[in-house]
């Protein structure tokens, strides 16, 4: 009986185990410090570059 009972006892431990997300990524994905102030840099010049025109509107003259 006590065997049996260590069985299902380990067995809904390893359900329950299983049940967990896990957190494990790999090195490509982890941030890069260097290369999260590129991107930074690379977008902060965009914002500067493209500035904003406005359009003239031509005026018709009334017949």
């Amino acid at each position: 009986m006590k065997r049996t009972g260590l069985m299902l006892i380990a067995a809904a431990l390893a359900g329950a185990a299983s049940s967990i997300p896990a957190h494990a990524v790999p090195p490509t994905v982890t941030p890069s410090p260097g290369y999260e102030a590129r991107l930074r840099e690379q977008r902060a010049s965009r914002a500067v570059v493209a500035p904003v025109v406005k359009s003239r509107r031509i005026k018709r003259r009334a017949h």
